[in-house]
This record gives C-alpha cells, structure tokens and sequence, in this order.
C-alpha cells in the first residue's frame, strides 16, 4: 500500500491532494500551519510507504523535520518543469496540489537533489554574515557622509586613524550624536560579523572537502564552505561543464543555423557562490602567477570583464576536480604537469 501527497505549499498553509492507491480514492484537504496539532494528526494518519511532492519554492524546514520525523520520503520538485506539464492554463491551488499528485502517481515527477540539512546550515551563516558586511558597509558610508560634511578627506573609516580623527573633529550637536550612535553600531556589528567568522571557521576544520579547497591560491574560509556545502555530492555531476552550469558561470548561448553567438553568463546558481568566487578570483591573481598570465592574456583579447568571469570559472572547475578526486591543490597541480608532460612527449 503506497500513499501519494502532492503539496502546494504556502508560508501559513497548504493544500493537499491524497491518494492511496488501496482504494484509488482522490481527496483534498487544506491546512492551516498555526494549527500544529491538526496538521501532525493528518499526516500521522497514513500507514505503510507515504511519498510526498513539494514544489521547491520557499522555506519549509519545520515541514522536512516533520516529514523526517514521520518517516516518509519526501520530493521536491522543479518549478519550472512541473508548470510546463500542467494540461491547463488555470492556476490554483487546489489545481496545483493535483497537478503534483498526477505526477507522483505517473512516476514523471520532476524531483532535484535536496541538500542535507547541515549543508543549509552553512549556507545560511554564510548568507547571514553577508548581510552583516552590507550593513557594516552602509554604516561606514554614513559616517564617511559625517567626515565630509566636516571637511575630512575620504578615508577608510575602519582604520584607528580615520576613527580617531572623525572622533575628535568638532561637530554640531545633531551630528555629534549621529556619529556617537553609529560607531556604536558599527562596533556591534564588528563583534557580531566576528562570532559568524569564528563558527564558519570551526566549520572548515569538520569538512574534509573544505579543508582541501582552502589549500588553493586566493581561496579562503568563506569561498571553501560555500562551494563545498552548495555542491555537495560532486559525484552527482557527470563533468565540470555541469558545474559551471549548475553555478551559473555558464555563457548563455543563441546560435542559429551558420550564427554562433554566446553571450553573458547565465546566472542560474547561487548568487553568493559567484559572488565569493569573483573575489577569489582577485585574491589569487596576486598569489598565482599562473592564474595572472591566465588573466592578462585573457583580458587583452576579451577585456577584463570578461577575464574576471573566466578565473573565477577556472577556480570553481579547479575545485570540483579537487573534490571529486579528493586531492589538494599540490597534487592537483602535479597531476596537471604529468599529463602536459605526456602531452607533449606524444
């Protein structure tokens, strides 16, 4: 006996659409998420094999802890792909929790691969201090404001230097107390952006895979974990052209019979993960003299745009060879040597 649930998922509440396959009896049922306990007897009703169908959409983790606790087996399905196999253009949700019960009960429902649950954990403290460092960079340009309308010239406004000096430059009383009020405010985001680092640094040192990719030029603590924890199981991937894809370093490409145009990156993945391997990128052209002939050569025929896109694609094709065959960047770079070295001998 198979249970199959397909879920439109809502943040206060959810529409189901059931089907045990013993009776074949279709049922709906709509479920408030304030009511915890009526939501925990519905689901707990069901016995033997329950599969359940969710729409990726947004955050639902007390729903997986429930799913996890109950023992079912819970997918999610890709958006896009389950509204192209919807038969008719209405859009409800009573019509959607069906649509995703038709396509469990076809066995064509369009499933991705879920990170685990420390995976997101890490990912989320990553997003976290992210916004912790915006914050802290809105602050600064406050008080940079603060600097110029005293006459100081631009300065880096975390420096001692530059704090001390706007400390003791005389202002009028309204801006004396913007200026006592958000040095406060830096100073605790400092202290709070602190903690974040030191647990994503704990972090480095429990995942293998972390731990190999920070041996590279420009890679560090934060760009380790994110490309670690986001693509988890590289075994997942049949080659690095799937990964650059998956990240969305991948050139979009509109081509027509004899026309090959390819344009700019697609931008499908992790938002943050481009963004940290972009400063990777600038991080290791100073410590890697290879990658900063790469570069060079690069941005004289394509500019520099472009160039910049392309290390920060090299380091992620880099780390994905690295994790796949659970090496560090030395022997990466030995492997590299003896096959140009074959080659070359051919």
């Amino acid at each position: 006996m198979t249970v199959y649930i397909g879920v439109d998922f809502h943040p206060y509440q959810q529409t189901v659409c059931y089907c045990d396959t013993t009776n074949g009896i279709i049922q709906w049922k709509t479920l408030q998420h304030e009511k915890r306990a009526e939501l925990r007897e519905f689901y707990g009703q069901f016995e033997g094999e329950v599969i359940i169908g969710l729409d990726a959409g947004g955050p639902s983790q007390w729903f997986e802890e429930l799913i996890e606790e109950l023992s079912y087996k819970l997918l999610y399905g890709d958006s896009s792909e389950i509204r192209k196999r919807a038969r008719s253009r209405h859009k409800n949700d009573k019509r959607d929790a069906e649509l995703l019960l038709d396509l469990l009960l076809r066995q064509e429902f369009p499933s991705l691969w879920r990170r685990s649950a420390e995976n997101e954990q890490v990912l989320c403290q990553i997003r976290f201090r992210d916004r912790l460092v915006r914050q802290r960079t809105r602050v600064c340009n406050q008080l940079q404001a603060l600097g110029h309308r005293a006459g100081l010239p631009r300065q880096k406004m975390q420096t001692r230097i530059a704090r001390d000096r706007l400390w003791e430059t005389e202002m009028y009383e309204p801006q004396s107390i913007q200026r006592k009020h958000w040095f406060e405010i830096l100073d605790d985001l400092n202290a709070r952006i602190c903690e974040v680092e030191q647990w994503l640094s704990r972090k480095v040192v429990e995942c293998p895979q972390a731990r190999l990719l920070i041996t590279q030029p420009g890679v560090g603590v934060l760009t380790a974990l994110s490309i670690a924890h986001t693509l988890g199981d590289v075994s997942r991937f049949s080659g690095s052209r799937k990964v650059v894809a998956y990240v969305g370093l991948d050139p979009l490409e509109d081509s027509s019979g004899d026309r090959k145009r390819f344009g700019r990156i697609s931008k499908a993945g992790s938002r943050t993960l481009r963004f940290l391997l972009g400063q990777a990128g600038q991080a290791s052209l100073k410590r890697d003299s290879e990658m900063k002939e790469f570069y060079r050569q690069l941005s004289q025929r394509r500019g520099k745009s472009a160039a910049k896109v392309a290390v920060a694609r090299k380091i992620l094709v880099r780390s994905f060879i690295m994790m796949r065959d659970r090496i560090d960047y030395e022997e990466f770079r030995r492997r590299r040597r003896r096959s140009q070295f074959v080659c070359g001998a051919q």
